[in-house]
């Protein structure tokens, strides 16, 4: 019994002893946790305040960046005003006045020296070239210009009919923008990319992951999303995610105004995404209704006002919706818009297709903004015609030159895109100045001052009219004539002056951005000057004229065009009764003085100093003369008759 007993405890106590070491053990291992648990604390406290400076470096090296390139701005915009200082001195000197002015006071007390230097300025001299923004190189520099390469056209054939066409590709048009005081941030597709790129400064081809660095470069004013169906931004509009809202919240921060802008695709599908906008514009205005009821259903949050609704259409983009032609001749057929504009085209390869063909077949229902991009590209407009490769007469050829210089005129006068963006601007509170294209007009009365006022009274954009007249009643009857909204300035012709020295004293009283001379021998058509000066709006001339123009020859009836190829063009000269010209850089021309052959001295002057012209269409102009053999070189007889039918239109 004592032995059971003894070996029970003996038990007892090796149990015992086991439960002590295990407890030892676990508590050696729980202690071994919480010093792992502390130094884990630790180790995350101490990341967390790597983390904390590693974002406060990001930060200060955005911000490093960000003034580093503004330095860079300052330094390159200081460097170019130098150079322009420089050049205006240089201009300053080497200009007629002023050499003329130094011979004066260093030849006052010598005859000789007197007569030598006042030959010498006389003799016309070669003047500076003016110095140009030269690019400033800035992180993401490589991308942008990846993406301005990007967008050119790229495909240089087109199969007809199982024929394979060559063609060069259309290059679309970088340089200068509308407004260069606004830079505005844009995800949009190509098509309304093109539309918009030149009407601001436009950061384009950032993404949900680098948005925040790609923007910093240059903070935009303005931010436009259209509702895109591809691309980086496609999911983040279809079910608004992290990469929009935090784009938005970082505009905010930022005060950077936001527009969502559809242009496509189901209202309901775009709702969730567009009401995070401040605005809401459309470019179909078949959808405003639904979309003012989409938003009349929604409660903002509180303190978030409703988004606001408006319009935004498609629109002609002048830089690349002009008359421009390709390199060679049309295509000689009408194509229909399918063969035309196949699915696979790029935007730019669809502008390179918009001018190849002789004409184009459009079907009922096609889109307004299409036609209107066709127009503007002087591609006549059909219906229901033959697309045989039959050559057409010269007097179908004519009929369809009218017909397409009509659309076109009617194509921009519907609205640009500058335009429309200028009703966006005002709507979202920004500033919509932007450079214009006032007219002052100088007209030499010729005897016939009725024929004269008669040339200009209907002209549109004309802000002033300069005229010179003896009628002693000629102020008078230039007011009347003229609308209210025309300063008329009125002179006497100085019998003394030749014609290139009456110009150049009228030119001192021109205020307009632009300047016309106009020859009241000859017949102007009323839209003459605007779609002379829409040339300015797609060229880099500072001049602008007419190579290619109608002439009538009134002792034998005739009704000519001379130079018919020389439209919209870049040449070395065009008619004097046509010019319209830039008037800071007219004055620095200044109009040779001579009677006959002011013109040709001017276009001469134009090639020595470098100044770009520009031969604009042939119609809205008719030189009329008895008879002048010289109008007869180069020239196409047109018809036996009145020249208006033809070119009056």
């Amino acid at each position: 019994m004592a032995g059971e007993q003894l070996e029970s405890t003996r038990l007892a106590l090796r149990e015992a002893v086991a439960e002590a070491e295990r407890a030892a053990e676990l508590a050696r291992l729980l202690d071994a946790a919480q010093t792992k648990i502390a130094e884990a604390e630790r180790a995350t406290a101490e990341l967390r305040g790597v983390q904390e400076r590693l974002n406060e470096t990001e930060k200060l090296l955005e911000a490093a960046h960000t003034a580093e390139e503004r330095l860079r701005r300052d330094l390159a915009e200081q460097r170019y005003q130098a150079e322009v200082a420089k050049w205006k001195l240089s201009s300053v000197q080497v200009a007629r006045w002023s050499r003329i002015g130094d011979a004066l006071k260093t030849g006052k007390s010598n005859p000789v020296r007197l007569a030598r230097g006042l030959r010498g300025a006389a003799r016309p001299a070669k003047r500076p070239v003016a110095p140009k923004r030269q690019p400033v190189s800035q992180k993401g520099a490589d991308r942008s210009a990846a993406a301005a390469a990007s967008f050119q056209a790229t495909t240089s054939t087109r199969t007809v009919g199982g024929t394979s066409v060559k063609l060069k590709p259309f290059r679309v048009p970088t340089g200068p923008n509308t407004r260069p005081h606004l830079t505005v941030a844009v995800v949009a597709e190509p098509h309304a990319e093109a539309l918009l790129r030149y009407e601001w400064r436009q950061s384009a081809g950032f993404t949900p992951k680098d948005f925040a660095r790609v923007l910093a470069a240059e903070v935009p004013h303005l931010l436009v999303v259209e509702s895109v169906t591809e691309g980086p931004w496609a999911e983040e509009l279809r079910e608004p995610g992290e990469g929009l809202n935090a784009l938005l919240s970082w505009c905010a921060e930022r005060g950077i105004r936001t527009v969502f802008w559809h242009t496509g695709g189901d209202v309901e599908r775009s709702v969730p995404a567009a009401r995070l906008f401040e605005h809401i514009v459309t470019a179909l205005p078949r959808s405003v209704a639904a979309w003012g009821a989409a938003l009349a259903s929604w409660e903002p949050e509180s303190g978030r006002r409703a988004p606001s609704l408006g319009l935004l259409p498609f629109a002609v983009q002048p830089r690349v919706h002009n008359p421009l032609p390709l390199a060679g001749d049309r295509f000689d057929r009408v194509l229909t818009l399918d063969e035309l504009l196949p699915g696979h085209l790029s935007y730019p390869d669809v502008l390179t297709s918009y001018r190849w063909p002789r004409a184009v077949d459009c079907p009922p229902g096609t889109e307004a903004w299409r036609l209107a991009e066709l127009a503007a590209c002087g591609t006549p407009i059909v219906s229901s015609r033959p697309s045989d490769p039959a050559p057409e007469s010269a007097a179908d050829a004519d009929a369809d030159a009218r017909r397409a210089h009509v659309a076109l005129r009617q194509a921009y006068g519907s609205g640009t895109m500058t335009q429309k963006v200028d009703d966006l601007l005002d709507a979202v509170g920004l500033p919509s100045a932007r450079a214009t294209l006032n007219i002052s007009v100088i007209m030499i009365d010729r005897g016939d001052l009725g024929r004269t006022l008669a040339q200009v009274a209907p002209q549109k954009g004309v802000v002033q009219l300069v005229l010179l007249s003896d009628a002693p009643d000629a102020a008078e009857r230039a007011r009347a004539a003229m609308p209210d909204r025309v300063d008329v300035v009125v002179r006497p012709a100085d019998p003394g002056l030749t014609t290139g020295g009456q110009l150049d004293r009228a030119l001192d009283l021109c205020q307009g951005d632009l300047v016309a001379v106009m020859d009241a021998r000859d017949a102007y058509g009323e839209h003459y000057l605007t779609d002379l000066a829409r040339a300015f709006l797609f060229t880099t001339a500072d001049i602008v004229g007419k190579a290619a123009f109608y002439a009538h020859l009134r002792d034998v009836a005739a009704t000519v065009l001379r130079q018919p190829a020389a439209e919209y063009s870049y040449l070395p000269e065009v008619a004097g009764a046509t010019l319209l010209a830039r008037r800071t850089v007219l004055r620095g021309l200044g109009f040779a003085d001579v009677s006959e052959g002011w013109d040709e001295v001017l276009m001469r002057q134009c090639r020595t100093d470098g100044v770009k012209v520009f031969s604009a269409d042939r119609f809205g102009y008719v030189c009329l003369r008895d008879h002048d053999s010289r109008l007869l070189g180069s020239a196409r007889l047109v018809d036996y008759g009145p020249p208006a039918p033809h070119a009056l239109i």
